[in-house]
């Protein structure tokens, strides 16, 4: 039987699993957001007026938070050009008066949330741009049950991740493979998490205006 010739990311987009193989995958998990992302959470969601995004990358949700009126702190681990570097989110023990918005690392996403849920007041906000695939493990089981999201908004249309920032290059390539979604906890709720859609035919410069 002959082999069918082809791109391996078509293999990947057609199982809809991973844009990247192990070995393909950046060594420090920096697949960068497009900024369309922050602006759709921004219609939906209102936040502290201090939001800290503790995996910022490039800057890209950074600047989106910033333009619309927010007071933003941006750090990484890795130097990136944008923000503080050399900042582990994971080790971090000063509690934090605000809200705390990024797009984590895919192999450290649960230890995120539960981190930034330590650090955050009584009725503050972590919102974690993840895979629709972070709903799935025994492992991230008890963090669903016991620290519900108040609300997962789940993408309609494929929103772009750029391994290392290269959107150019993921655009030529067909785009993305992975369904994502922002998934927002309130510390302290209790109820039951709801599940709505973003990202179909909505204005985008709704409530992009920081409350006061």
């Amino acid at each position: 039987m002959k082999k069918q010739k082809g791109k391996k990311s078509n293999v990947f987009v057609t199982m809809g699993a991973s844009n990247h193989t192990v070995n393909q995958r950046q060594i420090h998990d920096y697949y960068a957001t497009e900024p369309k992302a922050a602006k759709l959470l921004l219609s939906v969601e209102s936040f502290s007026p201090n939001i800290w995004e503790c995996a910022c990358g490039a800057g890209h949700l950074s600047k989106v938070f910033k333009k619309a009126g927010y007071k933003v702190k941006s750090t990484d681990l890795i130097n990136r050009g944008y923000g503080k570097s050399g900042i582990d989110f994971l080790k971090t023990i000063t509690k934090w008066n605000g809200s705390i918005i990024t797009n984590p690392p895919f192999t450290h996403g649960q230890e995120f949330v539960e981190k930034a849920l330590e650090l955050i007041p009584v009725g503050n906000k972590v919102a974690m741009f993840c895979r629709i695939l972070f709903l799935e493990s025994q492992g991230r089981y008890d963090l669903f049950t016991k620290q519900p999201p108040k609300c997962i908004y789940v993408s309609s249309a494929r929103l772009l991740c750029a391994k290392n920032g290269d959107f150019k290059s993921l655009e030529e390539s067909g785009g993305s493979a992975q369904g994502y979604a922002w998934y927002v906890w309130e510390k302290g709720f209790t109820g039951e998490t709801r599940i709505k859609w973003l990202n179909h035919k909505i204005d985008l410069n709704h409530g992009l205006k920081r409350a006061a």
